[in-house]
């Protein structure tokens, strides 16, 4: 591909820069980055084309604090919107859980529901253009009537109401197509106050005369996302992808019963995709080694999650399996790190390779610095040596005088110790590596 047909425009080489360099993954322009991961990619491109087929798929990213997921789970994430799926996305957290009892399952739902992204609206908030989409899909033919339109769109939802709360999600439709035929601003937002679960009690919800029976609440927030999976299919796309970052969230619990309750869902979830009873609906979780692993707060200690995540026996020894529920992230090789910060540098030259703030020497001279800062940890958690990288073509590009040669023994690298971890005695992270046989670097030609 030619730097013509892979330009990059000025927006997207500001939210690459500014996500960069605090340390967080940018929703734009992620091809100019992309490395690696090229296995892993194709594997999970064809859970999103199974998706779009109608099947469903359930995938855990599994990589150290900084290795990459949240890259890959947004990745996916463009690749999924061009295949023209609808997109939930939200990173779990302490009052956002996939099972609670005091709303904060319902929370997670609402913010899934406000993130709800299409390819024409990537950004989120594409509920109320799919909803009047569906609306207006409906209503050719009715003469814009609105008895025959509601009568048309109870029969076209006909499916969804032998799903958990079809009945409920119907009749809000309903009245929203009626509030949206009458300019009714007060019944369209009450509508979609429904859709989004932000009614916290049933009498609210019958307040507002949407004669609903439910609302979305705790207790079933996997089923209300296999009826809007159903719903979007319905509304002509090709299915709903749902992305969860942050899954240590849930190994953090301190109360066992809530990190119990909340892996029975995931339990429940994956057992609804292997077995074939999901339809065109993906889960993409994101979580950290321990969050798997730890048989005593991790999915491990489920017996039953346990026996399905497993890794193949057979694959070892340099062999891979990617056909299993998880996906593990590998390090990336010197050359594949390297590739990275040339990407990164053709970004603040906005893809003109006449105005590269540093040349390749200088990449290469900040590899090896960061070697000898922080050692291998460079190759688990790329993401600290991003920033640092990010941070000096900064301070060059706004102080032309400055030498990269100066700047370079000023960067300071700490690098994200994995959850738990404890500093060994004897241990120095400024240490250097010096005559180790495994020298990753010693074996790198440009």
């Amino acid at each position: 591909m030619s730097d013509m047909d892979d330009a990059i425009k000025p927006r997207e080489r500001d939210a690459i820069r500014q996500a960069l360099g605090a340390g967080v993954v940018p929703k734009l322009g992620l091809r100019h980055l992309q490395v690696g991961r090229a296995r892993e990619i194709e594997e999970l491109i064809k859970d999103i084309n199974r998706i779009a087929d109608g099947g469903a798929s359930v995938r855990f990213i599994i990589g150290e604090k900084g290795s990459g997921k949240t890259f890959l789970l947004n990745l996916l994430r463009l690749v999924a919107l061009e295949r023209k799926l609808v997109v939930v996305s939200a990173d779990l957290k302490q009052d956002r859980r996939l099972h609670a009892t005091d709303g904060k399952a319902r929370s997670l739902f609402n913010e899934l529901a406000i993130s709800l992204a299409t390819r024409a609206k990537p950004e989120g908030g594409a509920l109320v253009s799919i909803v009047e989409r569906f609306i207006d899909d409906v209503s050719r033919g009715t003469g814009g009537e609105t008895k025959a339109l509601e009568e048309a769109i109870q029969k076209r939802v006909m499916p969804l109401q032998d799903l958990v709360s079809g009945f409920d999600f119907a009749t809000a439709l309903v009245r929203y197509s009626r509030a949206y035929g009458q300019g009714d601003e007060t019944g369209k937002s009450a509508a979609l106050r429904w859709l989004r679960a932000e009614y916290s009690s049933r009498t609210d919800a019958r307040a507002a005369g949407l004669g609903v029976r439910d609302i979305i609440d705790d207790a079933r927030i996997y089923d209300y996302l296999k009826l809007l999976a159903a719903f979007v299919k319905l509304a002509g796309y090709s299915g709903l992808l749902v992305v969860l970052d942050e899954m240590v969230s849930l190994y953090n619990l301190t109360n066992a019963q809530s990190r119990t309750a909340n892996y029975e869902q995931i339990l429940r979830i994956v057992n609804d995709v292997l077995q074939g009873s999901a339809a065109s609906i993906g889960f993409l979780m994101g979580g950290t080694p321990e969050f798997l692993l730890d048989t005593r707060r991790g999915l491990y200690s489920d017996r039953a999650l346990q026996s399905r995540l497993a890794e193949n026996r057979f694959a070892r020894e340099g062999l891979v399996d990617l056909s299993g529920p998880v996906v593990k992230l590998d390090n990336l090789s010197p050359e594949e790190l390297f590739v990275l910060l040339k990407n990164i540098r053709r970004v603040f030259a906005t893809g003109d390779s006449g105005k590269l703030p540093v040349p390749d020497e200088a990449l290469m001279r900040f590899m090896e610095y960061c070697y000898k800062r922080i050692g291998e940890a460079y190759f688990r958690t790329p993401r600290d040596t991003v920033t640092s990288f990010v941070h000096l073509l900064a301070v060059l590009e706004q102080n032309p005088s400055a030498r990269w040669q100066d700047l370079l023994e000023r960067v300071d690298i700490v690098p994200d110790r994995p959850h738990g971890a404890a500093e060994t005695p004897g241990s120095d992270a400024g240490s250097t590596p010096a005559g180790n046989p495994n020298d990753k670097l010693t074996t790198f030609r440009l």
